[in-house]
């Protein structure tokens, strides 16, 4: 038998909060913010990606459109035209004080994303249809559209949505 020098009331004492943590992080999903976003984004895309399109190759993009993103919670421009296959290289800058970002989905998507991004303020996204951008800052977005119809964007920052930072995309 193993003898310890410290008693085993003391082990035990020690021992209890490693073992209560332990059991509790296995218990608690992960806490990131991007993991349980980008979960969410992926059932969004599954639901929609044929509404609004896919992700755009770069080499191939057929137009590039500069998009403006200020604090008056508008973009310029806020409305767009183009042909169905048509790649876009969207430059989006943020000329504002604050973050912003442009996401491009379906009007129910962008408004469910909104909803959640208001319990999870903080987030920035991953995901091929949506760029968070910085205060004078600049990023690229690069979306093919496949499809007739119209494709929404927004800020989802909280409150950017709901004060009316959206713009929309009519495919022809």
């Amino acid at each position: 038998m193993i003898r310890s020098r410290f008693p085993s009331r003391f082990i035990r004492a020690l021992s209890a909060p490693f073992v209560l943590g332990a059991v509790t992080l296995a218990l608690v999903p992960p806490a990131f913010a991007d993991d349980s976003h980008g979960m969410h984004m992926q059932h969004a895309h599954d639901s929609a990606a044929e509404a609004i399109g896919e992700p755009g190759n770069d080499a191939q993009a057929t137009r590039t459109v500069e998009v403006d993103m200020r604090d008056t919670m508008r973009f310029s421009p806020a409305t767009l035209t183009v042909r169905r296959g048509d790649t876009v290289r969207f430059v989006v800058i943020n000329n504002g004080k604050i973050r912003h970002e442009m996401t491009l989905g379906t009007a129910a998507s962008l408004a469910e994303h909104a909803k959640m991004m208001q319990q999870m303020p903080g987030m920035s996204h991953t995901e091929a249809n949506a760029v968070t951008v910085d205060p004078g800052q600049r990023k690229t977005l690069v979306w093919h559209f496949t499809q007739p119809g119209t494709v929404e964007f927004a800020c989802l920052e909280p409150g950017h949505f709901e004060a009316g930072m959206r713009g929309v995309v009519n495919v022809r």
